[in-house]
């Protein structure tokens, strides 16, 4: 059965009604909204037409409706609405977002809170790096008379540098020769890539320089290694004790005791289609613990090579249109924050209508 505009205008309804309420819907209370000019009974058909088609279910016999995975899915991809940020929610979340965070991993877990505050649900911040890194060149440079300056060029335009101490044979033309052996033999190689035979064969060519070889090596396998792994962070699990889907104390321990950092990361860290903001309702999640909740995910850059990804878990009644409003605006502040370092600016209040250690 196709799905007319009416159809579409109570399925919405009753979506937008059981997200406020946490209750199931009656047709009195659908024809009771001002832009509703249907009658209840022509309201009651629709009901039962949209019950048969699978998009809402009636949880007790004469009871209301209450949408199914199904029909949050339409909901999300045709019927939601543009939720529009308040001049207050745009100051709060900016200060919030101004907050100074110093180390890697505190922020991390900050936006984590911040996010989950945001949005009264448990919140996740992931910092995935890329998968593909490769080594795109080597330079030596001469520091001083007893010194030199490795530097390191990855796929990602992400540069680090080491400060070396030479051994005292070492000329500069030895460490000319090694530059050269290194970028015909060591570039376009992942961290697994660098075999113990590989290194030999650099060290034995490179003469009096040799004994810099390995140094370099751990170096390189260490950055490559560093830049493809994931930090993630949790907040606000609790926070799922004050839905009332979740006043069950065994759906709610069930629930509390696999929302952990491992599921987390089994979540997709690339969104397809090229998305910026993806949702997953109920069963349409690949961890079996979040099979009956719902995960919105917003993208972020966050440079040197990593990409963040802020979400929020919840039950399938959370306000959609709210929480990915919410969410894209983190994400925006937050790139600008890491992808532009030089201005740092937030976005501006709407309307309602590395330094590597040498």
């Amino acid at each position: 059965m196709e799905l007319t505009e009416r159809k579409k205008k109570v399925l919405r309804t009753v979506v937008d009604l059981y997200i406020r309420t946490a209750e199931p819907v009656g047709s009195k209370a659908i024809a009771a909204m001002p832009d509703m000019d249907y009658s209840s009974a022509t309201i009651r058909n629709e009901l039962a037409d949209l019950t048969n088609l699978g998009l809402l279910e009636q949880p007790h016999t004469s009871a209301g409706r209450i949408p199914s995975p199904t029909g949050y899915r339409l909901y999300v991809d045709e019927l939601m609405q543009s939720y529009r940020l308040s001049l207050d929610e745009t100051k709060n979340l900016n200060q919030s977002m101004e907050l100074k965070m110093q180390e890697f991993d505190k922020m991390l877990s900050q936006v984590g809170k911040l996010v989950s505050q945001a949005t009264d649900l448990p919140a996740y911040v992931v910092a995935s790096r890329r998968t593909d890194v490769t080594v795109r060149r080597f330079e030596l440079i001469l520091a001083d008379a007893g010194s030199v300056i490795l530097v390191v060029m990855f796929t990602g335009d992400v540069v680090k540098n080491k400060l070396i101490k030479l051994p005292l044979a070492v000329s500069e033309a030895d460490l000319s020769l090694l530059s050269a052996l290194l970028n015909a033999t060591m570039t376009d190689l992942g961290a697994e890539e660098f075999t113990p035979g590989l290194m030999e064969k650099v060290m034995r060519g490179a003469k009096n320089a040799g004994n810099l070889v390995p140094i370099i090596v751990e170096f390189t396998i260490s950055e490559l290694r560093r830049q493809q792994n994931a930090d993630v962070a949790l907040a606000g699990q609790m926070k799922l004790l004050g839905q009332p889907e979740y006043r069950d104390v065994e759906k709610a321990q069930e629930l509390l005791s696999a929302l952990d950092e491992t599921t987390i990361s089994n979540l997709p860290t690339v969104m397809s289609s090229g998305k910026d903001t993806q949702i997953l309702v109920g069963p349409e999640n690949v961890a079996r613990e979040l099979k009956d909740t719902s995960v919105v995910m917003t993208k972020f850059d966050i440079g040197d090579g990593m990409q963040g990804m802020i979400g929020v878990v919840g039950p399938t009644r959370m306000d959609y249109a709210k929480i990915t409003a919410r969410l894209s605006y983190f994400a925006e502040g937050l790139a600008k924050m890491f992808g532009k370092p030089e201005g740092n600016e937030l976005p501006a209040p709407r309307q309602n209508d590395d330094a590597q250690e040498a």
